[in-house]
């Protein structure tokens, strides 16, 4: 029984986390993406290229935008762990990548995230 107890605390230590990261606001997303309106918009270049469409799409892929070198060889694929990554520290999961903005905070990642995912298709 003690065995048994003991595998479900290692189970629940490691879903728990990964589901609430994974559990993003997009309305507060929203709200948190006006800050990456400095340099970016959802429907066109700027300073770094438009998210309209970002969820899913592979990075460096937009041939109206001219790219880091990092950025086009990265065969990275947008989704909620890449994206999650990235905005945590672009610089060091792309190194050589324009990008230096950073999200410090893991919900504040999450909203975004969400907001990209659903709102910014």
């Amino acid at each position: 029984m003690n065995k048994s107890i003991l595998l479900l605390a290692l189970g629940a230590a490691f879903i728990l986390p990964s589901a609430a990261l994974a559990a993003g606001d997009a309305t507060r997303g929203e709200a948190l993406y006006e800050g990456c309106q400095d340099c970016h918009s959802l429907d066109k270049n700027e300073v770094g290229p438009r998210h309209r469409g970002v969820y899913g799409r592979k990075a460096g892929s937009l041939p109206d935008y001219s790219y880091s070198d990092a950025l086009k060889n990265s065969n990275v694929a947008w989704d909620e762990k890449t994206l999650d990554q990235w905005l945590a520290d672009p610089q060091k999961f792309l190194p050589g990548a324009k990008m230096f903005y950073h999200l410090d905070n893991e919900q504040d990642r999450a909203d975004v995230i969400e907001f990209l995912k659903t709102r910014a298709r």
